[in-house]
């Protein structure tokens, strides 16, 4: 049989698919598409009830507690609004898990084990302690990626 140039050519992207998905095995990474909905509904995902503490058109925000933790839960009108509130925010240091339209804020564990349900990205804040007299972000202060 005489191989072809197409035929070599689809014989190798099947190759490399079959290796794609021949990695090591784990998914510890796996993360869920980021969820989407109201603040109700993201609470419910998560399994807290949430305790608002500002409902706004632009904003409404919660506290909430579940078996990972407390955090705010927090759901914004525009995407604006959004990126405006984390930046802001983020001066205060802290960890983010952040959707569309919607972050929630706690500690590291606590973001970690929600990006398990929400899905989303998970940001850091500024960590002022770790830099007395230095205007410069941690070295987490950036898009965690992935």
């Amino acid at each position: 049989m005489r191989l072809t140039r197409p035929m070599l050519a689809l014989g190798g992207a099947a190759l490399a698919l079959a290796l794609a998905g021949c990695g090591s095995g784990e998914e510890k990474d796996a993360v869920p598409e980021t969820a989407t909905g109201s603040l109700e509904h993201l609470a419910a995902e998560v399994k807290c009830t949430p305790n608002m503490t500002t409902d706004a058109d632009e904003i409404r925000q919660a506290v909430c507690k579940n078996p990972d933790g407390k955090f705010i839960l927090a759901t914004f009108s525009t995407d604006r609004g959004q990126r405006e509130w984390i930046n802001g925010a983020k001066d205060y240091g802290g960890h983010y898990l952040v959707g569309r339209k919607w972050v929630a804020v706690g500690e590291t564990s606590t973001m970690t084990a929600l990006r398990g349900t929400l899905g989303g990205d998970i940001e850091e804040g500024t960590d002022h302690a770790a830099h007395e007299g230095s205007h410069e972000p941690s070295d987490g202060a950036t898009h965690s990626g992935h």
